[in-house]
């Protein structure tokens, strides 16, 4: 059974930050991210980045680890257009990947 890789791009609730990472599960990695909220070990968790506001797929775990690098490096502006082409109105993705918000106790599983 072929897998799939997702790049992802995540922001707070105010959309003032922006994070960019890539997985395997998209659905496990969202919880992760939303357990870890407030916790300043992590870029995202003390930025409170959970939103997912954009997200692609890839066959190739390589391919999804380039992209990922490739997003990384640009600067806001572009990511925000990037964002854009796929969510013009910056919604908050995360129920269509999953139940949302994670019900209580659940755990990532990344």
């Amino acid at each position: 059974m072929p897998r799939t890789y997702f790049v992802y791009i995540l922001t707070n609730s105010n959309k003032t930050v922006l994070y960019t990472g890539m997985t395997n599960n998209l659905g496990a990695r969202l919880i992760e991210h939303y357990l870890n909220k407030g916790r300043k070990q992590t870029f995202a968790g003390r930025y409170f980045c959970y939103n997912l506001v954009y997200y692609e797929m890839h066959s190739k775990p390589m391919d999804a680890i380039e992209r990922e690098k490739e997003i990384k490096d640009w600067n806001r502006e572009k990511k925000e257009a990037l964002i854009r082409q796929m969510n013009p109105d910056w919604t908050f993705l995360n129920s269509e990947i999953m139940e949302w918000p994670p019900a209580k106790g659940v755990k990532g599983r990344y």
